[in-house]
């Protein structure tokens, strides 16, 4: 045993992958002991904030007010909500709607906002124009409401007697700010999704459930099939046939449709993560049974089976003692590569809409599926799906390679 595990932390790929996945797992359980919630800043509905930003949780009367940046306020909150491809499509709109192109200045910033303020309304529809480009312009106006306000914003600090918030000064726009004086700041580093909400505690959050879907998917699929695989290889005759006319049935019926069936005919109030894992571990099982069961057949007729046999051991005690520990590290590569892909069939299910209720927790597929239904990545909005994307491909990396690795080890056609 100890020599095998000498072997296994010899391997180069398996290393690798196993110091990459404990990364992740160090992150997700450490990082929410230092920030353990998200700021419930909800700084523009529709908008989308990058990253850097500075998020102070708490104002006089106890809503989330923003700082976006050190230096120029106002400059730099412009600059990050009115690109040029936005100032195109105001000018676009304001032609569509009659105004002279001369008329219009898209480098001009408070004159082309107040063209807009004085022309646009949502219930306008410009004949011609399809919904989706509409609804852009809906959300284009959202994101620019209050971009050019002269209202200060407030630092504050609690009394050390009542509790109580009690402003100390106000910062105008233009104003330089000291991010030391605020109180109750944050600093985010992936900015803001399109609810105001920190990206990175979402991603963290997200990733732990994700991975806890993944596990316990993992489990189930493995169980099952590490027992019909060893049931129908060892006994063979009559029970064969029964567990491999339903392996084949299950293998002809593509197991993400089936998924997908399962998990919509659920509903969507009933599904949670747990719900969905366990959904995934019974769709996921045919190949590990087919698998072991390979295996099994080429082990049942060993030498130290026969003697088994002969000693009058039960099939339970042949199975569990004489089999199962020559299978044991083809078993463990199946269960890291079923967890990798319950990981990728939620994320899956999730973009789609049916995976976990959105009134829960995130998961890494939800927060895809958010980004989707906002239009970031028609926005440009890359904070709010590349990190997830980034997450996604570590988690299966690190698997494949620590799979790869065992792989390695145990197959004495690869080794060196």
């Amino acid at each position: 045993m100890k020599h095998t595990l000498r072997q296994v932390f010899r391997s180069g790929k398996f290393i690798f992958g196993f110091s990459i996945f404990v990364a992740i797992l160090l992150i997700v359980f450490i990082y929410p002991l230092f920030i353990p919630d998200a700021p419930l800043a909800i700084i523009a509905q529709g908008t989308f904030f990058p990253p850097g930003i500075y998020v102070n949780k708490y104002d006089t009367i106890g809503a989330p007010t923003y700082i976006l940046n050190l230096k120029d306020a106002a400059a730099k909150r412009i600059a990050s909500r009115l690109t040029p491809s936005d100032r195109l499509a105001m000018k676009e709109w304001l032609i569509l709607n009659g105004m002279d192109e001369d008329e219009i200045d898209i480098e001009d910033t408070a004159q082309l906002l107040e063209q807009w303020t004085a022309r646009y309304t949502s219930a306008r529809r410009v004949p011609g124009m399809t919904t989706a480009r509409h609804n852009y312009f809906v959300r284009l106006n959202n994101s620019l409401q209050g971009l050019l306000s002269t209202e200060d914003a407030i630092i504050a600090v609690k009394n050390p007697e009542t509790g109580d918030l009690e402003e100390t000064r106000g910062i105008a726009p233009p104003d330089y700010v000291n991010v030391s004086q605020v109180a109750n700041v944050r600093f985010l580093p992936l900015g803001t999704d399109n609810f105001g909400r920190d990206v990175l505690t979402q991603l963290v959050a997200a990733t732990r459930v994700s991975l806890q879907i993944g596990f316990v998917a993992g489990i189930i699929a493995t169980l099952i099939g590490l027992t019909l695989g060893l049931l129908s290889g060892y006994i063979g005759g009559l029970v064969d046939d029964i567990i491999m006319f339903f392996t084949n049935l299950f293998t002809v019926i593509p197991g993400f449709v089936l998924l997908i069936l399962i998990s919509f005919s659920i509903g969507q109030e009933r599904r949670g993560a747990v719900t969905i894992a366990v959904v995934i571990g019974f769709t996921s099982w045919v190949w590990t049974t087919r698998a072991v069961r390979a295996q099994v057949v080429s082990l049942r007729n060993r030498d130290h089976v026969n003697l088994s046999k002969l000693s009058g051991h039960s099939i339970v005690h042949i199975i569990l003692a004489d089999i199962l520990p020559y299978i044991a590290s083809y078993v463990v590569m199946a269960l890291i590569l079923q967890i990798s892909s319950g990981i990728l069939a939620e994320a899956g299910l999730s973009i789609l809409g049916l995976g976990p209720r959105t009134t829960e927790v995130p998961t890494l597929g939800l927060m895809m599926n958010w980004a989707m239904i906002y239009q970031a990545h028609v926005l440009g909005k890359w904070w709010a799906y590349f990190p997830v994307l980034v997450i996604i491909a570590l988690i299966t990396f690190s698997m494949n390679l620590m799979n790869t690795g065992l792989d390695q080890v145990f197959n004495p056609a690869l080794r060196d």
